[in-house]
């Protein structure tokens, strides 16, 4: 996972040099790290045109960015949104030429004077050593500020806009993660697990070690030892309706020629700064033409699927319904499901289940829940609803223990997709749609 030029030298280290040559060049001792000598090294990065100082700019940028505080960083942020806009001369002279002339030239003129400085300014930081790795932090800063700061929302997309292009499936790798991989990346798979906790190295070993377990990440070139988003997947017979028995210790792991199922069980993104720029559908699809190629034998890919915001959706639907709040008090009790002899309360909390996923919409009219919008927004099908399936106690509090299976069936992954994105329509399976129809 390092990256080459043609000779072999190792790009990292080229631009490090460049770095380290480019500070020679400096006479003055650099300032006092503050929010306003963080602008000056901006400007002089903007203005500048020689590449070993640009690049020794660029790392002292970082550099600064790195001893800041949160007060001080959003100060730097607030400096980006309002003082490194577009040149409003130069906009106002190119809206002019266009509406003059209506040409394709002032109408390209109009785009490069509307971009905003700011952008130039992030593709210089990205010379630095790791500026890209630092870029990424920035903006996983800048989100912690935007909800109380709405005005960085401008600083922002030009942000998504920039990662959106370099983060896209063409420059990114994918790796199978393995026991035998170096223990930095392991010891990442580990801490950046966001879905069933790995508790450590011998859990770690469970998930990785038998001959049914795989692991795979996208990575970057300019962060190669960074994990952008895994999946773990375990190879069965049938689709899984519970996930205990995926992540306990098993005395005996099934031969891969003798799986008919390939079971995504956990995905995560690493990264907080890239939120927003979606890799995780390429990683998937890559990830089972991997599979089929290695395991022809193989006939199904289907995930099995948390739903993080069941329980609160849930306790919301509750008020002034005494039965619907009796219901939630008793699946609050960790041994519910032994109060369930006639199976009632299950069969209700399915059909809450598929209600919540089916028709539960954001403000945007999207599904509410996130891992819904993930897959199917990927071109899965809603396949199962999986009562008691999760018994640890983040599943209990998030879900009631409700797991989902998420179908990817290769011949209709493109139809669902565009279904989805067009039209917003959600495939479901029969079972499914029957539990909707009882509500």
């Amino acid at each position: 996972m390092r990256m080459f030029d043609y000779r072999g030298v190792q790009i990292a280290d080229y631009y490090r040099a460049i770095a380290e040559h480019g500070r020679a060049l400096f006479r003055r001792p650099m300032a006092e790290a503050t929010g306003a000598r963080i602008e000056q090294v901006a400007d002089k990065l903007l203005s500048n045109r020689g590449e070993a100082s640009g690049v020794a700019l660029a790392a002292k940028l970082v550099e600064i960015w790195n001893t800041l505080d949160a007060e001080r960083r959003l100060q730097w942020f607030t400096i980006m949104a309002r003082q490194f806009g577009p040149d409003e001369r130069k906009l106002d002279a190119a809206v002019e030429d266009w509406q003059r002339t209506r040409s394709p030239e002032s109408a390209a003129r109009l785009a490069i004077a509307s971009e905003p400085r700011r952008q130039e300014l992030m593709r210089r930081i990205n010379l630095a050593p790791r500026g890209t790795a630092a870029l990424v932090s920035m903006r996983a800063e800048l989100l912690t500020f935007l909800k109380q700061q709405p005005e960085l929302g401008v600083v922002d997309q030009d942000f998504v806009h920039l990662l959106s292009s370099w983060f896209n499936r063409g420059f990114l790798l994918m790796s199978p993660i393995d026991w035998s991989s170096p223990a930095a990346t392991l010891e990442k798979i580990i801490r950046y697990e966001a879905v069933h906790e790995i508790k450590g190295w011998d859990d770690l070993r469970r998930r990785l070690q038998p001959q049914d377990r795989r692991c795979f990440a996208f990575f970057h070139p300019q962060m190669p030892d960074e994990p952008l988003i895994f999946v773990e997947v375990a190879l069965a017979e049938g689709i899984p309706n519970q996930i205990d028995g995926l992540l306990r210790d098993r005395a005996n792991s099934i031969s891969p020629t003798a799986a008919d199922s390939a079971v995504f069980y956990s995905i995560s993104n690493t990264q907080a700064g890239l939120k927003g720029i979606s890799f995780g559908n390429f990683l998937i699809k890559q990830v089972v033409e991997d599979l089929l190629r290695e395991l022809p034998n193989l006939k199904t890919f289907v995930t099995l699927s948390p739903l993080p915001g069941f329980s609160r959706w849930l306790h919301g639907r509750s008020g002034g319904d005494k039965q619907t709040a009796a219901r939630i008090q008793t699946l609050a009790k960790p041994n519910w499901a032994e109060e369930d002899s006639d199976g009632a309360l299950s069969t209700w909390l399915a059909g809450a289940a598929a209600e919540y996923l089916v028709q539960a919409r954001d403000d945007a009219g999207r599904p509410l829940d996130p891992v819904a919008r993930f897959h199917l927004g990927n071109g899965a099908r809603l396949e199962q609803i999986n009562v008691n399936a999760d018994h640890s106690e983040r599943g209990q509090q998030q879900s009631f223990g409700v797991m989902v299976n998420y179908l990817y069936d290769l011949n209709t992954i493109e139809d669902n997709h565009e279904a989805y994105a067009n039209r917003g329509s959600m495939v479901c399976s029969r079972p499914v749609q029957r539990l909707l129809a009882a509500r």
